[in-house]
């Protein structure tokens, strides 16, 4: 029998043994910036948005360093995470988000590998900052919303820090073993400053709570049995009010290939597993360097200026296989190969805030934003394209009013005009898909996009907000071309290319009182040619172009108890349906690779003294069962419920870390898994493990 309470027990009676002497709490409001584009108090804005500062950031790494996790942590409406390298089936609100670094985007839309959320160690991050739902003022990608990762700044003065920390499980300590470091310097005089940091971490393997390795996803990529580099630098110069800052930040992380995944059987609920054994082939691995060069000066011409130029260069390799897709008789029988995602973004943000617009109480910000995508997908143990060399190019102007001259109301009203174009040249697919010829191609897209919102502020506790906001983005223009099986296809008049745009309403209610936060909204995102993935019979997804519709419910509340306690409760429904028969009705429920499960976030946070606090956090996922038009369940998801725990100490001039995930080593399938995944991708949830780390500045 599993001593499954022993932790908390130790946990309670660690937190007996100290006084308690609570600390002060208090709610405060957050400035945000990339909802508007603009510094802004998050009760002007009229849409949902979720803001993880530096100590609840550190807090989740410290329980889990995997960004997906932290995100479903604390954003119910966000997908479970797959606990692997790629994010495939990862979404918010049912749609894919844009995720940025510092306004310099992430995602890769023309090809999506899903590998967002590893470009950068979140050790990095100062604050994250996530936009629930469609937004217009950024453009391409953002049709689920937007995660900002928002690196740290340096700080004055000379000042370092230095993080250690290890993971590890009971059932093999030597293979689970996992270890990571991060030491950054930062140094501020006169006008100069400078940030620089080096991160690593070592990944061990992990086992479910019956003492299986889970199992490895050598196609897509795996976290587990890998190593991770980061290396960042930021460095600025200030004069009068202006300041000129440049960011690089390079991140590698690739797998060893010492793991071969063992299939599961779904049917007979054994999970995927592995064994140890060479791979075949190049390990699965990102390597992402992004340069950021940005201008702000606070008073020109009557405006604040921002100007931001960025690059951003994004090569992502999969495992291979002897995959039926791959085969050509040019290269003989069982042929082995693999495939990289190449991208390179180029673009330039400029940003102009004007306050007291003609006088009136009108504040606009109005821009340009310019970007190029050039994407690629190779084989790349022969060489062949999989999908062709495609160039996006981009430019939207746009503007956006807010009227705050009536007490209490807000109003916002926005424009963006997305005019777009693709550029491939003729192509020839590969010998699977019958080496069909594809004519080249230009063509060109245009769309306006259009966005009004309103908070009214109905007593000093109280406000209500509605918006209105579209989305702009492309279908996976790579997914597309790359399955062309038809003779006689153009780029020019290929129906599939067409954008993607997503109307979304949202209204909201919020009160933040002296004891009590609290928010609940209802939101709908349509679509009439929408974006779903559907896996084929060798299990590589194709793009199927439909009409969508999702809708949901998001609530929160923080209920600051005591001086000492807070309690919290997150919660997210959503349902979502897709036009099965093209007859213009959404009839059939959208799987779980494109929408998550209904769950309730609960948290307790407690300050035990001034030098002991902790947080424990329960996610409890609720059962779903999956529809097609004919009321047949096609798939089915049995919910489940996790406990974290974590205990941070003040002692030795820093603060140690003690962190037990699946506290109660609950035996359980990951949603995709459940939903999705077939007998090679039929992964259980990690078991019970344990984080201790250690953090100092000095």
């Amino acid at each position: 029998m599993r001593l499954a309470k022993s932790p908390l027990a130790l946990a309670i009676a660690l937190a007996a043994s100290v006084n308690v002497q609570a600390a002060d709490r208090q709610i405060t409001e957050e400035i945000v910036v990339t909802a508007s584009r603009s510094e802004k108090p998050l009760s002007t804005i009229p849409n949902t948005v979720t803001v993880i500062d530096a100590k609840d950031l550190d807090q989740q790494l410290s329980i889990n360093h995997d960004l997906s996790t932290v995100l479903g942590n604390l954003v119910p409406s966000f997908s479970p995470s797959r606990q692997k390298l790629t994010s495939a089936g990862e979404s918010l609100r049912g749609r894919s988000p844009l995720y940025m670094v510092d306004g310099v985007p992430q995602s890769n839309p023309l090809r999506d590998g899903s590998r967002d959320g590893h470009t950068i160690d979140p050790l990095m991050l100062e604050r994250v900052e996530v936009i629930h739902g469609a937004n217009a003022i950024h453009g391409l990608g953002a049709s689920g919303g937007i995660i900002n990762l928002i690196t740290r700044k340096p700080a004055e003065g000379l000042r370092q820090s230095l993080r250690v920390d290890s993971y590890t499980q009971t059932e093999d300590t030597g293979e689970s073993l996992g270890y990571g470091f991060n030491y950054s310097v930062s140094a501020g005089q006169d006008q100069f400053d400078v940030l620089a940091s080096v991160g690593y971490r070592n990944n061990g393997v992990s086992y479910d709570a019956d003492g299986r390795v889970i199992g490895f996803d050598n196609t897509q990529g795996d976290t587990m049995d890998s190593d991770m580099v980061n290396a960042f630098v930021k460095t600025g110069y200030n004069w009068d009010d202006q300041r000129l800052e440049l960011t690089v930040n390079h991140f590698d992380l690739a797998g060893k290939n010492n793991w071969v995944a063992v299939d599961g059987d779904k049917g007979l609920g054994l999970p995927a597993t592995a064994v140890e054994g060479d791979v075949p082939g190049d390990a699965p691995s990102n390597e992402v360097t992004m340069l950021s060069l940005a201008y702000s000066n606070a008073e020109i011409l009557g405006h604040e200026l921002r100007l931001q130029a960025f690059s951003q260069d994004f090569a992502g390799t999969y495992g291979g296989g002897t995959y039926g897709t791959f085969q050509d008789p040019v290269y003989g029988p069982d042929l082995f190969d693999q495939s990289q995602n190449n991208s390179e973004k180029r673009g330039m943000k400029l940003t102009l805030v004007k306050e007291g617009l003609a006088g009136l109480p009108i504040q606009l910000v109005y821009g340009v934003d310019v970007l190029t995508d050039n994407t690629y997908q190779e084989l790349i143990q022969t060489g062949r394209n999989w999908v062709p060399e495609t160039e996006y190019e981009n430019i939207a102007p746009y503007a956006q009013a807010e009227f705050n001259g009536i007490d209490r109301l807000t109003l916002t009203a926005g424009v963006r005009y997305e005019n777009s174009a693709l550029e491939v040249d003729d192509f020839v697919t590969l010998a699977s898909y019958g080496s069909q010829f594809v004519e080249g191609g230009n063509p060109e897209f245009s769309e306006t996009l259009y966005n009004a919102g309103a908070t009214f502020r109905a007593t000093d506790a109280i406000r209500v907000f509605a918006n209105y906001s579209e989305g702009f983005s492309m279908p996976d223009v790579g997914r597309v071309l790359r399955g062309i099986n038809e003779a006689d296809q153009s780029v020019e008049t290929f129906l599939g290319l067409d954008p993607i745009v997503t109307e979304n309403q949202e209204l909201g209610v919020e009160y933040r009182g002296e004891i009590l936060a609290a928010q609940l909204s209802y939101y709908t995102s349509e679509s009439d040619f929408g974006q779903r993935l559907q896996a084929n019979a060798d299990g590589i997804y194709s793009v199927q172009r439909e009409k969508t519709e999702i809708g949901g419910i998001e609530a929160r509340a923080d209920w600051f108890a005591t001086q000492a306690d807070v309690f919290g409760i997150r919660y997210a429904q959503t349902d979502a349906e897709y036009d099965s028969n093209d007859d213009g009705r959404v009839d059939s429920d959208l799987d779980g690779a494109n929408v998550a499960p209904d769950r309730f976030n609960l948290s307790w946070d407690r300050d035990w003294s001034e030098r002991v606090n902790s947080r424990l956090q329960v996610n409890r996922f609720l059962d779903r069962d999956f529809e097609n038009a004919v009321g047949a369940t096609t798939a089915e998801f049995d919910g489940y419920t996790t406990v974290d725990l974590n205990l941070e100490l003040l002692a030795l001039g820093g603060a140690f870390n003690l962190s037990v995930q699946n506290l109660t080593d609950r035996d359980y399938f990951t949603y995709y898994a459940q939903t999705v995944g077939r007998d090679n991708r039929y992964f259980a949830g990690i078991g019970r493990s344990f984080n201790l780390s250690y953090h100092v500045q000095f």
